[in-house]
């Protein structure tokens, strides 16, 4: 990162990047397909004015309502912005316009734009005069809310998270077929916290036709979430009418597709930019064979069931040298359950 100089020691600019990213972490499944982005705007003196997070496609940035709340005290102050304000005119104004109205002197941000139609923010704000600061707290950023927007600016496809569950020995089910419940109550509340943060969620029809899941986002009550993410059905069977994954509680696509690259760029067209891939193994497997799984979070149960349906199905590896390495982002326990996120090594 550059030097951060002026008012405001590093460590308050710090703790404010870290306001910010949480706002962002707040908004995060009701944005796309423009990133969630977080906002604290500093007085002259270095206190905290106003703080924001980018609205649902067609209102305000975070910058912009950063700004309206913190009035004149904008002035002669610093904004702290998860990603490089935006230099062009889309729904909304640049955000760069809003920020030299405010008269801010300072804007510290975390991560630049990758995209040149968005980019160019900090140079238009450094030529009116503007101290300009990129990188503070970057990489909590970008493994954070901007993670699956940065992804999706980068390759023009949807960020995948592939989420299973299964016993210590590597099953998701039973020989029996039986499959509830593998994880535990905690872990499962998790999943639907995670899943009202997402734009889509995906299943196959195998285990649509297996297991009658619903796929929405539910509260620790039973309630369903404001947002729900689109349902999305893939494969080539037909759905009975009756499912549950056809209720009137979220919207549903069928798709009649299994190559990962045709069900990517569907959702892409669509604005989806993070994906939650919920099974089954065929369907997981034909995604990590095809290279389309950018992060694996797995919930590993204290259960062995020594036989029954693993949880990842064919994914093209015919030896150890071909096995997919995983670089492990965190361990956690939630419940008695273990949960591990890991992301694909990149290859040489």
């Amino acid at each position: 990162m550059s030097p951060v100089g002026g008012t405001g020691s590093e460590a308050a600019l710090s703790s404010a990047m870290r306001t910010a990213i949480g706002a962002a972490e707040g908004v995060r499944g009701t944005t796309s397909p423009n990133p969630p982005v977080g906002c604290v705007v500093l007085d002259a003196a270095g206190a905290v004015a106003g703080i924001g997070a980018t609205r649902p496609p067609g209102g305000p940035h975070a910058e912009v309502v950063a700004l309206r709340e913190a009035g004149e005290r904008a002035r002669g102050g610093t904004a702290v912005v998860t990603l490089e304000p935006c230099s062009h005119t889309g729904r909304t104004p640049p955000c760069t316009d809003a920020l030299l109205a405010a008269g801010v002197a300072r804007d510290v941000h975390a991560v630049e734009v990758p995209m040149p139609v968005a980019a160019g923010g900090a140079d238009i704000l450094r030529a009116a005069g503007v101290e300009v600061h990129s990188g503070l707290l970057a990489e909590e950023a970008e493994s954070g809310p901007l993670r699956a927007w940065l992804h999706f600016a980068r390759t023009g496809r949807p960020h995948v998270t592939w989420k299973y569950a299964a016993t210590l020995d590597g099953r998701s089910a039973a020989a029996d077929g039986t499959s509830k419940w593998i994880s535990s109550p905690e872990a499962r509340a998790e999943v639907h916290e995670l899943r009202r943060r997402m734009d889509a969620v995906v299943a196959g029809t195998g285990t649509v036709l297996a297991d009658d899941p619903q796929l929405t986002a539910r509260t620790p009550e039973g309630g369903l979430h404001e947002h729900q993410p689109l349902r999305v059905v893939v494969g080539n069977r037909p759905v009975p009418a009756g499912a549950r994954v056809l209720d009137d509680t979220a919207e549903t696509l069928l798709l009649p597709a299994s190559d990962p690259d045709t069900v990517l760029a569907e959702l892409a067209g669509r604005g989806a930019v993070d994906v939650l891939l919920e099974g089954g193994p065929v369907l997981a497997g034909a995604f990590a064979a095809a290279g389309r799984i950018d992060r694996v979070l797995g919930y590993i149960a204290p259960a062995l069931l020594g036989s029954g349906r693993a949880a990842l199905g064919d994914a093209g590896v015919g030896s150890i040298s071909q096995a997919f390495r995983l670089h492990v982002e965190q361990v956690t326990m939630v419940g008695p359950d273990v949960r591990v996120s890991a992301v694909p090594v990149a290859q040489e």
